[in-house]
């Protein structure tokens, strides 16, 4: 009896352990099960670290500035008020919304129509000066945007955009199309050229086969680009700061806050309501593509 228990313990050992009702459980199922909930723990801290500065600038400003500067922090806003909220919806506000939003839409959009055809060139066709192009792409990226500065703020006061939406607009799209071009690329490329050759063969044009395959399948890749594209036109500040004189986008608004006298203390209430309402059109604006962004690329297209 004794060595049967020696001969079959290390054997279920090895094998494994029975649960309550009788289920042999794998040693390595366990271990994977662990290895799951480990990553699973580390993974939610991380989000706790991540979620709190956002937290922070909400609670903060539904608190009064003498809260906020107590050495004591506090963690909730009990008692708290929207007066901070307020006190920053002025017709400044207002109009610094309609510039930012102005001028990321229309960035946003003259980018997205000049890299996706650049994209589907580069991608799609073999032409002198490819490679050139693509090369030219990359250092464009490594240019810093700081030495650009004097030359955009020349060409903008010749031509008589300085202050102006259309001039922001164009900067905005110069900086930000090479990057989109390139992340586009990857898109397009993804996409197998078979599947328009099968819609052409079965009688669509190629230009209907682009539309009706090809595009669709090419949303997420768009959608992904775009998300890019309006936040680096809506959180920019250094070249509105040199080329807006008069006209102030919503980050030259919030930098506003920050200007104070030197006989006037900043309100940090007011600059933490301020930073929630910029950041609530992104919010939104992630919400609405959220789906897109997270579907497939060409999921269920290609079978093999």
């Amino acid at each position: 009896m004794s060595a049967t228990m020696m001969d079959t313990r290390p054997d279920t050992a090895r094998r494994g352990v029975r649960s309550d009702d009788g289920t042999l459980i794998p040693a390595r199922r366990r271990g994977l099960h662990v290895g799951k909930g480990l990553l699973s723990v580390l993974a939610l801290v991380l989000a706790v670290i991540w979620v709190f500065p956002v937290y922070w600038m909400i609670n903060s400003s539904m608190l009064s500035s003498a809260t906020l500067e107590s050495s004591t922090p506090t963690f909730f806003p009990i008692g708290g008020t929207f007066l901070n909220f307020q006190r920053v919806l002025t017709p400044s506000f207002f109009a610094a919304l309609g510039v930012s939003v102005t001028v990321t839409l229309l960035s946003v959009a003259v980018c997205l129509v000049f890299a996706f055809l650049a994209s589907i060139a580069i991608s799609r066709f073999r032409f002198r000066g490819r490679l050139t192009f693509i090369i030219a792409i990359l250092i464009i990226q490594m240019l810093p945007a700081e030495g650009l500065f004097i030359a955009q703020y020349k060409m903008m006061s010749s031509l008589g955009l300085l202050s102006n939406v259309l001039g922001l607009s164009i900067l905005y799209v110069a900086s930000v199309v090479p990057f989109t071009i390139w992340m586009l690329r990857g898109f397009v490329a993804g996409v197998p050229v078979e599947l328009e050759e099968a819609a052409m063969i079965d009688g669509l044009s190629r230009t209907q086969a682009f539309t009706r395959i090809t595009l669709p399948l090419l949303a997420p890749g768009l959608v992904a680009s775009g998300v890019f594209a309006f936040l680096q036109c809506w959180n920019e500040f250094t070249v509105a700061l040199v080329i807006m004189e008069n006209n102030r986008t919503l980050p030259l608004w919030l930098r506003g806050f920050m200007q104070q006298s030197a006989t006037q203390a900043i309100n940090w209430g007011e600059v933490m309501a301020s930073s929630t309402i910029v950041a609530i059109p992104v919010i939104i604006f992630f919400v609405i593509v959220q789906g897109r962004m997270t579907s497939g690329l060409v999921s269920g297209a290609v079978k093999g």
